[in-house]
């Protein structure tokens, strides 16, 4: 158990140097040496965990898949509110998300990568939207699929955009400001009204998400 334990806070160092590597220098110009530094594990610790430079940066782009920590609600187009406002309340904090991004959208890697993250993204979202059409909450016309499809290029647009222009200063405003355009035409007007938006939306989730956490670390302890 002890060994099983170290071999997963390796893992998790070796994945967090190089989110860094890959945030700064793109999928190119990474390389192991720069992880191995960052890290201060051994070659051989980085090649026990990750085969290869392509396994690293696929386990960096997967492990944005458990990084939000969206806590799940009654209402699910609010789950699907707080999924993006997390996001874009993490991503300037966050190099593991920042670079799953890049390696996603940069053309040296997205070939390779068959769209990273995208997909996952996509398909998160459509279940979200799903589940609300299922609990009466989207406007008729509504298709999970193209929605999803839809707002999530729409916001790696938004995220794009405000890190060209402002090193991702603003996403929390500019994402807030994308939900409350769009969210007209996916919600009906009574859980509309009842949609929590702001660009404060995000930072209050992941402050929760972390109170839940040590409270659940207490109550092992």
């Amino acid at each position: 158990m002890v060994r099983q334990e170290r071999a997963l806070r390796t893992r998790r160092l070796i994945l967090e140097a190089a989110a860094s590597v890959f945030d700064e220098f793109g999928y190119e110009g990474a390389t192991i040496g720069e992880v191995v530094s960052r890290a201060g594990v051994t070659r051989g610790a980085v090649y026990f965990h990750f085969a290869s430079k392509r396994d690293l940066a696929q386990g960096v782009v997967e492990e944005q898949f458990v990084q939000d920590g969206v806590p799940e609600r009654t209402c699910k187009l609010q789950e699907f509110v707080d999924t993006g406002m997390v996001v874009a309340h993490l991503m300037p904090r966050n190099p593991l998300l920042s670079a799953g991004a890049r390696l996603s959208l940069g053309h040296d890697a997205f070939d390779d990568f068959g769209g990273g993250a995208i997909p996952g993204w996509i398909s998160r979202m459509e279940a979200l939207l799903v589940a609300a059409g299922e609990r009466g909450e989207l406007l008729p016309h509504v298709v999970p699929a193209d929605t999803a499809w839809l707002i999530t290029a729409a916001w790696t647009g938004v995220q794009i955009q405000s890190h060209k222009l402002c090193g991702r200063a603003d996403l929390e405003l500019r994402v807030s400001g994308l939900f409350q355009h769009l969210m007209p035409s996916v919600a009906v007007p009574g859980v509309l009204g009842s949609l929590q938006m702001g660009p404060d939306r995000g930072a209050r989730v992941a402050a929760e998400v972390a109170a839940a956490r040590v409270a659940d670390e207490v109550g092992v302890g």
